[in-house]
């Protein structure tokens, strides 16, 4: 069987192709994990895949539209303001 048939199906099933599903989620669990961990860029971008965080970072920013490190400044800005006094 060619790649072709799996790979229609998947995105008959899911709505979307196979490598588009499979960056959504890397970047999902990468932005989680910047809001919730100060693991640096490096380790983040390997344990959803990446093998530099050159790579990661360049497709990160793509995704959210910034970079992340500006993306976990960001979170605990909003984890700050949004805790009471």
């Amino acid at each position: 069987m060619s790649r072709t048939t799996p790979a229609g199906r998947f995105a008959e099933l899911v709505s979307e192709p196979p490598l588009t599903y499979l960056t959504d989620w890397r970047m999902t669990l990468a932005a989680g994990q910047l809001a919730e961990s100060t693991a640096p860029v490096a380790a983040i971008a390997h344990r959803v895949g990446y093998s530099d965080a050159l790579g990661f970072s360049a497709a990160f920013k793509r995704f959210h539209g910034v970079s992340p490190s500006k993306y976990r400044q960001d979170a605990g800005t909003s984890a700050r303001c949004g805790q009471s006094t």
